[in-house]
């Protein structure tokens, strides 16, 4: 068996993989990736997006994607509901910034298309089976093919960007749970239909029956969730008593009501790994951390994690400079701790747990109130939604 070189080697052809190799290319710095799905795979696994204004700018800016802007819809808002009543945040007007609803596997499909044409080697349906020689500065990958032939790639630096249930994670924790861990005691029960939206803007409500948002992915598909126990059968619930099932949790809103064609329970974990580099391994995106979707924060966190990389790759192999790649697990961890609060308090202001008391749920209105009537409350929730502005300084 041959071994390839390579300056980086990224495991994982997500949002986080494809990005962080088109801004090395752009440096100047080559890099394979390497992911054991099918290109159809990867395009086709269908995910909700909300992007921040960050996100969208980078990947404008980058040339990773012009669709977002023709084919994503910018949100300048959502409506918190509650006791009721309807309450607007709006972005612009509070922090000058806005969101793109643009879901992750269109992102997807805008990368891998990008990466083709501008010659990047990405390798469907190789799958990964280990590293070596990660106490040096050559590590190596080693797996296998789409045909089952071995291979052998010798880097420079190696990245885990493999999703949650990462291969590379263990390499830099000790092990595949080597982190910080919380499981929350619901879950979303999501469903597609085919209806044009029930409102202009994203509602998170917060009911007596429980949380529902109710958001769109285009013209003629909406996107909806309500709050359930993580143990509910996706197909326990017919059409009606789900459309039943959501309508009591927005009150004040007719829902405009259509086929359902898909239909999942999506439970809420939150993750960080107790290191996000060690040697010349480093892990980001969801390999990394995972939030509860409440906050829009995935793969928004993802992208400002390659931010960081790149920046410390440069560094690395341009200049032989370490100093950045020593900073960014700290660097990277700020952020990665303010999203993992974010994401908590927006799950726990707007659900209902299901040992809450009714002080619980009064204190609950008490907490929703006390953001939407306060211009700094809006703006705390706005500054976080659309997103903080990329750290560039490591250290």
């Amino acid at each position: 068996m041959t071994t390839e070189r390579t300056r980086v080697a990224i495991v994982g052809a997500g949002p986080a993989g494809l990005l962080l190799s088109h801004l090395l290319a752009a440096s100047g710095i080559e890099s394979i990736v390497l992911d054991s799905r099918t290109r159809e795979e990867i395009e086709n696994t269908i995910r909700a997006g909300i992007l921040e204004q960050g996100t969208v700018d980078l990947l404008v800016e980058s040339g990773a994607s012009t669709r977002v802007l023709r084919d994503g819809n910018r949100h300048d808002g959502i409506e918190l509901r509650f006791a009721g009543e309807g309450h607007r945040i709006d972005f612009p007007a509070l922090v000058g910034r806005s969101v793109w609803l643009y879901p992750q596997h269109e992102v997807l499909r805008d990368l891998v298309a990008a990466r083709l044409d501008a010659g990047q080697d990405l390798r469907f349906g190789a799958s990964v089976e280990g590293l070596a020689d990660t106490g040096t500065d050559r590590p190596r990958v080693i797996g296998r093919t789409a045909d089952g032939t071995p291979f052998e790639i010798e880097a420079d630096m190696v990245v885990g960007a493999d999703g949650s249930r990462s291969v590379i994670r263990p390499e830099v924790t000790g092990s595949s749970t080597g982190g910080y861990f919380r499981e929350y005691p619901f879950a979303w029960f999501g469903i597609l239909c085919e209806a044009p939206p029930s409102a202009d803007e994203l509602i998170y409500s917060n009911s007596d029956n429980g949380f529902a948002l109710i958001s769109q992915r285009s013209a003629t598909v909406q996107r909806m969730y309500f709050q359930c126990d993580p143990q509910t059968d996706p197909q326990a619930l017919d059409d009606a008593e789900i459309w039943e099932e959501l309508q009591s949790r927005v009150p004040g809103t007719t829902l405009r009501e259509g086929r359902i064609f898909q239909r999942d329970v999506l439970r809420f974990r939150s993750f960080v790994a107790h290191e996000l580099r060690r040697g010349r391994v480093a892990i980001i995106g969801d390999a990394a951390h995972t939030v509860p979707p409440t906050g829009a924060k995935g793969m928004n966190l993802a992208v400002a994690d390659v931010v960081l990389l790149h920046r410390a790759l440069e560094a690395l192999l341009l200049d032989a400079d370490e100093r950045a790649l020593d900073a960014f697990p700290e660097t990277a961890l700020r952020r990665i701790w303010k999203a993992q609060h974010f994401s908590w308090w927006m799950t726990s202001m707007l659900h209902v747990a299901p040992d809450a008391s009714d002080f619980d749920r009064r204190r609950q209105l008490g907490e929703l109130r006390s953001v939407v009537e306060s211009e700094a409350g809006r703006a705390y929730l706005a500054e976080a939604y659309t997103g903080w502005p990329f750290e560039t300084r490591l250290g």
